[in-house]
């Protein structure tokens, strides 16, 4: 096994059990070890600190385990999924007649970095990030589908956009297990087509449960302005709080059409939902501003890394400016921010900037994050970086 040396004092942040070793602490490797490989991590005084997935990049290694004795097997798996699974089913989010839709791993928060499955009813969704978990696929798919015996029959591999291009890996997605192309999973007892096969992420924005079931609460008589709506999962749950008027906005067709057929499953002919591919701004700017007294604003990141944190706030800024300009007197505003690169100080910074400029007097009434199946390490606090408002516009 090829070793890897730091730098005088750079294993300060392992010694924290922080999850990642930054290409600039490493001193010397011994050997050229292959992208995927698991390497030992050495102090500068030669003293073994972690073990984990090399990579070239930034992020050298991300760390498997702290202890020198454990090894990376089929066993290591199965133990990883069984705790992960474990925590779920304490928190309340699995075998429960109205729900069959969470997040089993979330890479460094259930201390498996690189790695995300997701669970649609009977169909487990597995994606890597890194080429360690992209190597160790069907390793990992065979212990999940021992912890989880029985519950699931098919398992889908799905990362052909999420890997490095420059480890040259050629992932295909495809089914790792089973096959059923049946989509269909169930969220707080609404039911939706989960894109696995071609749509964002694993197919579903899993990370907005909570927030969704909070904007029911809230949609009673109100009209409703979704924007980004991808599949119509927060105009889903509007629409049965009692919202008297739901749009969706998206500039994808393909997301308007998921949209509408969500709509059918759980609200068939329910003429209160109107659906529309168009551009966000373009529609904020050209609508009646007195339509709305809900709009919900959750775009796609603005920022991937820290390069475009600028440009990014400059756009949470604007619309988040125009949606206060536009909203109704009493309304409620759901903002969010999916950015790992923008900080929750920078976030509101802009919403707050644009409250300003648009002349409305604001109210913070919540402040969101992501659910507890998305558990953020507490020696990886990288891992917060879903940031939200709800606010009250006079």
């Amino acid at each position: 096994m090829h070793k890897v040396h730091l730098k005088p004092g750079k294993e300060e942040s392992l010694k924290r059990f922080h999850p990642w070793v930054f290409s600039g602490a490493i001193a010397h490797i011994d050997g050229e070890p292959e992208e995927g490989e698991i390497v030992e991590v050495y102090t500068s005084k030669k003293e073994f600190i972690a073990k984990g997935h090399f990579q070239i990049g930034s992020i050298a290694v991300r760390v498997l385990t702290f202890a020198p004795d454990e090894t990376i097997d089929s066993d290591f798996w199965k133990r990883k999924l069984s705790i992960a699974y474990d925590m779920r089913h304490s928190i309340g989010l699995t075998e429960r007649p109205d729900n069959n839709t969470y997040r089993l791993v979330h890479g460094e928060g259930d201390n498996l970095p690189g790695l995300v499955i997701d669970i649609y009813a009977r169909t487990a969704v597995m994606q890597a990030h890194s080429a360690g978990m992209h190597l160790e696929r069907m390793a990992i798919a065979d212990a999940l589908a021992e912890v989880l015996n029985g519950r699931i029959d098919n398992i889908y591999y799905k990362s052909e956009n999420t890997l490095p291009y420059k480890a040259d890996l050629f992932p295909e997605n495809g089914f790792l297990k089973g096959g059923n192309a049946d989509n269909i999973a169930m969220e707080y007892g609404l039911k939706f087509h989960i894109d696995w096969l071609k749509g964002q992420k694993t197919g579903f924005f899993v990370d907005q449960r909570e927030n969704r079931a909070l904007l029911e609460r809230y949609a009673q008589g109100r009209r409703v302005l979704n924007m980004f709506c991808y599949t119509g999962g927060f105009s889903v749950y509007a629409m049965r709080g009692g919202a008297t008027l739901v749009h969706s906005v998206d500039s994808s067709g393909k997301a308007i059409d998921l949209t509408n057929q969500n709509m059918e499953l759980n609200f068939p002919a329910d003429t209160r939902h109107q659906a529309f591919a168009e551009d966000a701004f373009k529609y904020l700017e050209r609508m009646d501003d007195t339509m709305y007294d809900l709009i919900v604003l959750d775009p796609p990141a603005f920022a991937k890394h820290r390069d475009a944190l600028r440009n990014a706030l400059l756009g949470y800024r604007k619309l988040n400016q125009k949606a206060f300009e536009k909203i109704r007197p009493g309304g409620i505003l759901f903002t969010f921010s999916c950015s790992q690169a923008v900080s929750k100080e920078n976030f509101r910074t802009a919403v707050f900037t644009a409250a300003a400029l648009s002349g409305r007097n604001v109210r913070i009434l919540h402040q969101l994050t992501q659910p507890a199946d998305h558990p953020v390490n507490i020696y990886h606090p990288e891992g917060e970086y879903l940031k939200g408002l709800i606010l009250y516009v006079e």
